[in-house]
């Protein structure tokens, strides 16, 4: 069932890049979105048959493929990685939808996406470290592609950069992964086969520190963050959309699954660390996002700040505070997914995404009424309000928190105060007032451009009402992931230093 998820949108990228040479840009998009949109179903179809009681690996598939290297073709699914894969499925779905219906170079382009959404599902599904890396690697590629190609002005620039940071994290990442199959013992880089409870707290330590930069830098944490808003700025609405929502959460899933999960000696020494850095992100992104005039930096500032809180409560590694992790995971990739959203289509209609240029765009009559309150809306949701899936988010991070670092996360939660600053700045400056000149004779949007927005508002609504229908698939897998044996040297450790 999980090969499915590869074969299709590889299947459908192959269709649209070789064989109907004729294809009009219309035609590669709608063919695009059904084949993402049978990826997607699939993924519901999974859903629905999967056992959240069931904490071990569920669908697996193995396949002998490189002994020599002991590389294996070996696939799972689980409450960590279920809920990222249907938030990849969806977004996907709404980036081709959202996409240009005249875009140049239709044909490169949706095979671009569709090998990035195979490439992400294959990184969520993967159960040897090896085919992790191959697949965290094949996403680089495509992406590069789709930044420098269909970016900004200086879209080669942030492409490169991209490239260049994103390379430097894979090499970490090998280099930290070959060391603990090797210095382990372990046969072959299948995850159930590694046993690395025999490992020294030294080793562990060093082994650690690869991971942390490398998926530090792929969140990206503070100071390894430069390479985001460069990226933010320089790409289209559909790729910000998949960038924000999706990749950024390979680097927090990274993080739990093969750091926290893997070398949980090392992590309890450096969890103060940890949560110290993770509050350092929070509030840098929060400070530089108040400090914008570009709206979609603004937007990629806050992305910084708020995936801070997934380390926060990783570092904690007690079953409530990395259930908030998973939860926010998936709250800001619904959140981000609609501001970016929004913020292309006001640019695709004003030409500015300047606050010194935009104001007035919920007038009523010659605005953007609705666009504007599904901005209100969304805003809200990033702040943290209550009746939303950004607000339940934050609370179980901050709950789970505060018993082992209570300093850290009050400062943490200075964050969703930030954010209410300068999303409220941004509302103002540009959407109340009295319509500027620069932007008075606005081309209106139609619903079709709004369908998107308010698909994504309407699960913010609806997850932020009825949390169980996500947490039911996490919860028991979060659980036990933190109280087996191996990591059980975690949760004494902060419940100690917690009581103390």
């Amino acid at each position: 069932m999980l090969s499915i998820l590869l074969l299709v949108p590889l299947l459908g990228a192959a269709f649209i890049s070789f064989l109907p040479f004729g294809m009009t840009p219309k035609l590669s998009r709608k063919v695009a979105l059904v084949v993402a949109s049978i990826a997607f179903l699939w993924t519901v179809v999974i859903s629905s048959q999967f056992n959240p009681g069931e904490v071990s690996q569920q669908f697996t598939e193995f396949l002998p493929w490189i002994d020599a290297l002991g590389l294996s073709y070996y696939l799972g699914v689980d409450g960590l990685s279920l809920p990222l894969l249907l938030l990849n499925g969806l977004l996907t779905c709404i980036a081709i939808y959202s996409s240009d219906e005249n875009i140049a170079r239709p044909r490169f382009y949706y095979t671009l996406l569709l090998l990035l959404n195979a490439g992400v599902t294959g990184a969520f599904i993967a159960q040897d470290l090896l085919l992790f890396f191959l697949f965290y690697e094949i996403e680089l590629i495509p992406l590069y592609f789709l930044i420098a190609i269909w970016g900004g002005e200086r879209r080669g620039y942030a492409a490169t950069k991209f490239l260049i940071y994103t390379a430097v994290s894979g090499v970490f990442i090998l280099a930290s992964f070959l060391g603990v199959v090797w210095l382990s013992g372990a046969s072959s880089f299948a995850l159930d086969a590694l046993n690395t409870k025999s490992l020294s707290l030294g080793t562990q330590i060093l082994l650690l520190l690869g991971i942390l930069i490398g998926f530090g830098i792929k969140i990206p944490l503070v100071p390894l963050h430069t390479w985001l808003p460069d990226a933010h700025v320089e790409a289209s609405t559909p790729i910000s959309i998949l960038l924000a929502g999706v990749l950024l959460k390979l680097g927090t899933y990274g993080l739990l699954r093969f750091g926290m999960n893997l070398l949980p000696n090392g992590w309890s020494y450096l969890a103060p660390g940890l949560a110290i850095w993770a509050v350092v992100s929070v509030l840098y992104g929060a400070s530089c996002a108040i400090a914008q005039n570009d709206m979609k930096k603004m937007v990629a500032y806050s992305s910084i700040g708020h995936m801070g809180y997934v380390l926060l409560a990783a570092a904690v590694a007690t079953p409530l505070s990395v259930l908030g992790s998973i939860m926010q995971m998936i709250s800001h990739g619904l959140i981000s997914a609609l501001l970016f959203l929004l913020v292309g289509i006001v640019y695709k209609k004003t030409g500015s995404r300047d606050l010194e240029v935009l104001q007035g765009l919920l007038n009523p009559e010659r605005g953007m009424p609705v666009i504007g309150s599904l901005m209100v809306l969304g805003v809200m949701a990033s702040a943290g309000i209550p009746g939303m899936v950004g607000f339940i988010a934050e609370f179980i991070v901050f709950r789970g928190s505060f018993a082992v670092y209570p300093v850290q996360t009050l400062l943490c939660m200075i964050g969703p105060g930030l954010t209410a600053v300068y999303f409220l700045i941004l509302m103002n400056r540009a959407f109340f007032g009295r319509l500027s000149a620069q932007v008075i004779n606005l081309p209106r949007v139609s619903w079709g451009e709004r369908i998107p927005a308010v698909v994504l508002a309407v699960l913010i609504v609806i997850f932020g009402v009825q949390p169980n229908w996500l947490v039911r698939w996490t919860e028991p897998t979060m659980t036990a992931m933190v109280n087996t044996p191996s990591s059980m040297v975690t949760v004494s450790f902060v419940q100690e230093k917690g009581k103390s």
